[in-house]
């Protein structure tokens, strides 16, 4: 594998650190600026969202930057963000500062795809992209838990700055070890936007949007759920969210090993017994042990599905990839956002904090379905791939069919 695919991975690790670190700290921030824990809640909401919004527009803004210089603006505009966060005054400044990092979220991650996949061969594209998604899974082993930790005793805004400083490392990793590479040359918005006239390429990024808000439905809410309802001390949550990241080191390069060799019965494999296991973790999650081997496994599951899911983007918006595997992106984010409102719904509602887990149970059986069906329509024939050589003009889209 490419030395360059080291500095997506640093990259990946800062915005993997501030994406999730959140969650580990919610009962902090909920306490100083004095509001409840589903009101907390927003921040996870907040910055998905931004991710979904920042995700196309920021891949628009940038189809005139070469992919390096791009992927460096992104940083600088995630350390911005972090910065805000941390010296945010109220809680409102600092659903903006989440926002404004999140901004930064998807670009990085789609256009990263596109380069990791570029960098290696096509019998191995897959296993790259998992490569660069490693950061994003260590920085739930390391920087989660350590900024959990600094959170808890030091105070969570120093957990931001700490971020910020991961994101200057990233963007100094970035401009050492990624070449120069050009945005392709004849491949413009118009053929970026032609790849979602492909069903197919709507069906992945549902089955994204579904699959991985399973994961946040329940992880979310690990800390109160586990302080409360498993009784763990606070200071346990740091440990717990280390097992959710060991778990999603493991899923998400055993998902980019198989994806290149099975992806369709990769995706059904882990997908359904991550419905299994959501649905479980609302007995598991009353027995510390349970509780922990099941976190364990919902980071496993829920990551195995990330690399199939964006080589599946990938290769049905063939020829015009970037903006699609930046959208698909978004389209993770907006699971989370999406499960982590209903999480709190439940919650709020009087359902116990276990109730979420039954949101990510059905949310994921969704994407299973969703992904029978895409199968299925492909073994017919019903839908085609969106293949745009470079050079060609949009009317002149040759289908393949696969």
């Amino acid at each position: 594998m490419p030395l360059a695919l080291l500095a997506l991975a640093i990259g990946a690790f800062g915005i993997g650190t501030t994406e999730f670190v959140i969650m580990g700290l919610l009962p902090e921030v909920a306490s100083d600026f004095g509001v409840s824990i589903p009101t907390a809640g927003l921040l996870v909401t907040g910055y998905a969202l931004g991710v979904v919004i920042g995700a196309p527009l920021m891949t628009v803004l940038g189809t005139k930057i070469p992919r390096k210089r791009m992927l460096m603006l992104l940083m600088g505009l995630f350390i911005v963000g972090n910065l805000v966060s941390a010296m945010a005054p109220v809680f409102a400044v600092m659903v903006i500062g989440r926002v404004i990092a999140s901004l930064a979220h998807g670009a990085f991650f789609g256009i990263g795809s596109v380069v990791a996949a570029e960098l290696v061969a096509p019998h191995k594209k897959a296993g790259a992209i998992a490569m660069m998604f490693t950061g994003l899974t260590v920085a739930n082993v390391v920087g989660v838990p350590l900024g959990t930790l600094i959170g808890q005793h030091v105070g969570w805004r120093v957990t931001f700055g700490v971020v910020a400083a991961l994101g200057v490392v990233g963007l100094a990793g970035i401009a050492k070890l990624v070449p120069e590479l050009p945005k392709p040359e004849g491949v413009h918005l118009r053929h970026e936007l032609a790849a979602f006239k492909n069903a197919q390429v709507l069906l992945a990024m549902a089955m994204t949007v579904l699959g991985f808000g399973g994961v946040f439905a329940a992880i979310t809410y690990i800390a109160p759920m586990m302080t409360h309802i498993a009784g763990f001390a606070d200071g346990s949550v740091t440990w717990l969210l280390v097992l959710f990241g060991l778990g999603m080191v493991g899923g998400n390069l055993i998902g980019g090993k198989f994806a290149d060799r099975a992806l369709m019965p990769m995706l059904y494999v882990s997908l359904g017994a991550l419905a299994v296991v959501l649905a479980l973790f609302t007995l598991t999650a009353h027995n510390k042990i349970a509780a922990a081997v099941t976190i364990a496994l919902i980071g496993a599951l829920g990551f195995a599905t990330v690399p199939p899911l964006q080589k599946r983007v990938l290769d049905q918006a063939h020829g015009a990839p970037t903006l699609a595997s930046a959208v698909n992106i978004g389209a993770f984010n907006l699971g989370n956002a999406l499960s982590a409102w209903l999480g709190g719904i439940v919650i709020a509602a009087g359902f116990g904090y276990t109730a979420p887990n039954w949101v990510g149970a059905t949310l994921a059986a969704a994407a299973l379905v969703l992904a029978v069906l895409s199968s299925a329509l492909e073994r017919r024939g019903g839908t085609q791939s969106i293949v745009i050589a470079s050079g060609t003009s949009a009317g002149q889209q040759t289908p393949v069919r696969h």
